[in-house]
Order: structure tokens, then sequence, then C-alpha cells
């Protein structure tokens, strides 16, 4: 296994009492505040080393989880694969998560189906493409160049080969998006493979792919290293898209629903902070540290600061990534109908698909997390 393995202190779920044999904790109001009795058992709560992690580092580096009665164990993942899978058997009571996987539980595809609830949108944004050198900026510009470039100066002896985070990922709909957009027809006219994140820059600077569409800082890990550059983000390829999601599974609702609406409460909390631009510098400090992405603060900095270098010069990256404001962090029935509808155009689920949206998509939950919000 690679150096991104799981956190080996989690344990089975059968090691983690829960339901109605035992009380986590009670709320009582006092003041503007919550006196919490601390839960019990950790609650076992999954990441991904993204830069779109930072709720979960925040909350966990600022004691958060404890300032809502928590005690949670969280654990890095290598990928979305993974997140799957220890939600599938229980090894996970929630986890920071591509909203796909909701669907992809929820729905049973693959004969995986396991009950999920998605409380939180936790950011928006935060994705981008990045392409090889070897496909030159002025001839490809924002894509619209690509299918000449592969139709008349493709040498590779290998199709053109680009990676998502997953295939139920918003990397890949916004991939293929991009392809269609420009004339490209994926499966055609580009091979579209999945990999973890955080091997996507060492597989591009291999040559083993030709680009990806991954969240940062992965984007910027090959833009500065002088391996890739960026001819499309995610705000500018689908402005507003909801990004990653809390998941929780139906368990952990059920037989834990005080402390699921309180680690929404510590989450949401930590959004709010994120989105405060003068706390970015910290936030870069928190996320460059080995147990969250363990990247330069350069790196972390080109996307998380003002300007983004995307390797063909300089955007604003006032809305790179998006944690807090509005409406963005209630899981509506439009943020969900945004991934089912992507999913179709991608050909991952028959246009005839039902999900249940307002089962997966827990206002109701939102709503209690944001009535026992801390004061900023």
């Amino acid at each position: 296994m690679n150096r991104f393995h799981r956190n080996s202190g989690v344990k089975p779920a059968g090691d983690m009492p829960r339901g109605n044999s035992w009380h986590p904790f009670r709320y009582v109001k006092c003041m503007d505040a919550f006196n919490v009795v601390e839960s019990r058992s950790p609650i076992r709560l999954g990441f991904v080393p993204l830069n779109d992690c930072a709720p979960v580092a925040v909350a966990h580096e600022l004691g958060l989880f404890k300032s809502y009665g928590l005690n949670v164990r969280i654990s890095r993942q290598p990928g979305w694969a993974t997140v799957r899978d220890m939600l599938s058997y229980g090894e996970l009571d929630a986890a920071q998560s591509i909203a796909g996987l909701a669907f992809y539980l929820a729905l049973g595809l693959n004969k995986m189906r396991r009950e999920i609830a998605v409380p939180l949108v936790l950011s928006a944004h935060g994705n981008a493409i990045t392409l090889s050198r070897e496909l030159p900026p002025d001839s490809i510009r924002r894509g619209e160049g690509l299918a000449t470039h592969l139709s008349h100066r493709w040498k590779k002896n290998r199709p053109f080969t680009l990676a998502a985070a997953h295939r139920f990922s918003s990397h890949h709909i916004l991939l293929h998006a991009w392809l269609r957009r420009h004339g490209v027809v994926p499966g055609q006219d580009a091979e579209i493979v999945f990999l973890p994140p955080p091997l996507m820059p060492r597989n591009l600077a291999a040559g083993h792919i030709d680009g990806y569409c991954v969240g940062e800082p992965w984007n910027s890990e090959s833009i500065l290293n002088g391996h890739g550059w960026c001819p499309a983000t995610s705000a500018e390829l689908s402005t507003g898209h909801p990004e990653k999601v809390l998941l929780v599974t139906g368990e952990f609702v059920t037989e834990s629903r005080d402390e699921c609406i309180a680690l929404g409460a510590a989450l949401l909390h930590a959004c709010r902070i994120c989105q405060d631009s003068g706390f970015r510098n910290e936030l870069i400090s928190i996320l460059s540290k080995p147990a969250y992405t363990g990247c330069s603060t350069a790196t972390l900095r080109n996307s998380l600061g003002p300007v983004f270098d995307s390797g063909r010069g300089e955007l604003d990256a006032s809305d790179f990534h998006l944690f807090f404001g509005g409406d963005l962090n209630c899981p509506t029935a439009d943020k969900a109908s945004w991934f089912l509808s992507g999913m179709r155009g991608a050909g991952l689920l028959p246009e005839t698909t039902a999900a249940p949206l307002t089962r997966l998509y827990r206002q109701d939950l939102y709503r209690s997390s944001e009535k026992i919000l801390l004061p900023a």
C-alpha cells in the first residue's frame, strides 16, 4: 500500500456500540451557547487529501468537534473508492466525499446498496483540468484546438488519455462536458481512466496520462512543477456547481441523530471559518501538514490565494474555492439534481433512473445543525 494508507487506528463497526442502549450526549441550552455531554465512542470521519478537506481539517485543528461535544476520529483515505468501501462495510460513520457516492450507494450500483444521507454540502468549485506540457497551450487554448490537435498532431502509439478521480465524481462529469463541448468524444477520441487524486501529478510527469480533472492542490502541483497547465477551472466550466458533501451512513443518522446534527454544525462552523479571507494563511498552514495534503504552502496558495497561476497566465482565484455563503451548504434538491443530470449526461445512469432526492439530501438535518451553530 502506498504512503497514503488509511488510519490504522480505525476500528471495525462492531467495536463501536451505538443505539438505544446508551445516550451519546444531550443538549442543554444556556444563554447563546450549548453545553453538551461528550459522545462516548469516536465518530469515524474519513477524508481525502485535497484543499476541500479544509472544513474537516479546520474543525479538527481548532477543536470545533469538541466545542460541539463530539469525539471525532479523522482518518485520511487515499481516494474515493476507499471511502466508498469503508462506508459500505461500516468502517466509517461519515466522510467528506464526492456527491456521486451518495447516488452510487443509495441506488445500489455495482450491487453495493447502502442507506446513506447528505446532511451538509461542504464546498463548491475547487476543481480544474490540467493537461501535459506536451500539449501546447497556444494550440489547445481553452479546449477549442484540442480536436484538431488530436486529429492531425497526435503521434503517440496509445490513445489520448485523461484521468478523473472516480467514475461517479464531479470531475468525470466536468471532463465529459468539456471534451464534448470541444468536439472530442469520450471513449472514441479520448480514454478516461480513474486514479486517486494524489497519484495524478506523478502519472502525468511519467507520461502515463496526458491530463486530468481533479480537485486542488493536485492541479497546482503539476503546474508549478512545470509538467502541466490548466485550460479551464470548474468555476469556469459550471459556475456555482456543488462539490464535496458530508456523507453519513443511515445507521449513524438513525442511531446517533443528535451526534449527526452536531457533526453537521461543527463542520458548518468550519466552513464559515474557511471562507474568511483573513483566515487563508492559517488554512494554508493547516493543509500543508502531512496529516492533510502534505503539499508546500506555495502549491496550496496557488488556488487558495488571490491569484491562480494556470501555467498559461494568471487568473482571479477569488471564487476558485467556495466554502460558505447563501445557501451553498444546504443540501437542496437542485444540488442533487446537478449531479444526477451530470451523471446521466456522462452515460453513468439511464435516463429513467429515479433517485430518492429528499431521502438522500436531508434539509431537515441541515436545518437542525443550523439551529445549534455557535456564534462566529
